[in-house]
């Protein structure tokens, strides 16, 4: 599915070490607004993304933010590369290096493992778009709030490169999500048996076409049951097979071909 090249997004380096900085980047390595739940999220909503552009466009965004995921991990490795165990105690990381040493981990700058409950997934191509946004928007925000967090040049830099693609994301899901309204809400060709699926503000329904379309009367008469009596003697035709009443000409589809016997 992928194709992975070995190098970082965008590259990273430090000042110097500051674990008080790194224990806040965890906030969106393993947050509820952090990249992994974004990856997760998106690759999960783009199964049941009816349209093709909107999908490609989820699977795309969600295989980056992996790569964002790897920038932040380099920066929390840099931040507490050889930083004395007194000061991680200082900057209340004692218990994340006693679970994990110095490497990145799952968790926010809290300490609270990552939970796949921070995702929604509803099955619904617009309810899971705006889902998108609202995420890539919860994003933004947080890399605003780390931004203003520090005074290093170096690790303001990549924070910004990752808050400007969220920018980007939000607004591609929100171009996104005005091509799936057209797609939902276009009028399709169909055939009796095949489902077709009406938008509209207030949700989407299902209807299976031969339930809801009924054959018109024609001529004044009124319309047959749909229950086929059993053919009567000398009329023809297997049983359960309606026949053309007295006077009333045979469809041209029930004529016969020519030279069969009447």
């Amino acid at each position: 599915m992928w194709y992975y090249t070995k190098k970082l997004e965008h590259p990273v380096r430090v000042e110097r070490s500051d674990p008080r900085m790194a224990k806040l980047i965890l906030s969106q390595y393993g947050g509820p607004q952090g990249e992994l739940a974004a990856a997760t999220r998106y690759l999960t909503h783009r199964f049941t993304m009816p349209e093709p552009r909107a999908r490609a466009t989820l699977i795309d965004i969600g295989t980056e933010e992996f790569a964002h995921l790897e920038v932040l991990g380099e920066l929390f490795e840099q931040l507490i590369d050889g930083v004395p165990l007194s000061e991680l105690r200082r900057a209340g990381l004692d218990t994340y290096y006693v679970e994990h040493g110095r490497q990145p981990f799952y968790v926010n700058s809290d300490g609270v493992p990552f939970t796949e409950a921070y995702v929604n997934a509803t099955g619904d191509p617009i309810a899971n778009m705006h889902e998108d946004i609202a995420a890539e928007e919860r994003a933004r925000a947080v890399y605003e709030h780390l931004i203003a967090m520090t005074d290093d040049v170096h690790v303001k830099e990549a924070l910004r490169f990752l808050w400007s693609r969220e920018v980007v994301h939000a607004d591609r899901f929100r171009e996104s999500l005005q091509r799936v309204t057209d797609y939902l809400n276009e009028r399709r060709v169909i055939r009796v048996g095949e489902y077709y699926e009406r938008s509209n503000r207030l949700g989407r329904l299902t209807w299976r076409v031969d339930e809801i379309r009924q054959p018109r009367p024609t001529g004044g008469q009124e319309l047959r049951s749909q229950q086929a009596p059993e053919a009567e003697p000398g009329r023809g035709g297997p049983p359960g097979e309606i026949g053309p009443a007295e006077g009333e000409a045979m469809p041209e589809s029930q004529e016969p071909e020519a030279g069969t016997a009447l």
